[in-house]
């Protein structure tokens, strides 16, 4: 399976259980445990978000995270789902 396979498979996942717009939990990060960047430094292999991205996750409040998240998702050219569009 191949790294955008593997983000748009946790994309759906996490869409289907409705935790992007969860009022009760933070968002989900995108890591799919690929960790490498790109030999432009541009983004992460597996989860296609920028060293911005990553650094900004952990203070982000979930409105941020989900622009993060659909940030690499445009970044790896895969649907964003609804809660994000």
């Amino acid at each position: 399976m191949s790294t955008m396979q593997m983000l748009a498979a946790r994309a759906f996942q996490i869409s289907a259980k409705g935790q992007f717009l969860s009022e009760k939990e933070t968002v989900p990060s995108p890591c799919v445990s690929v960790c490498r960047m790109t030999p432009d430094r541009s983004h992460c292999e597996g989860c296609f978000r920028s060293l911005d991205d990553i650094r900004a996750w952990s203070k982000a409040d979930n409105d941020e995270r989900r622009a993060i998240w659909a940030a690499a998702l445009r970044r790896a050219g895969l649907a964003l789902p609804e809660e994000l569009a």
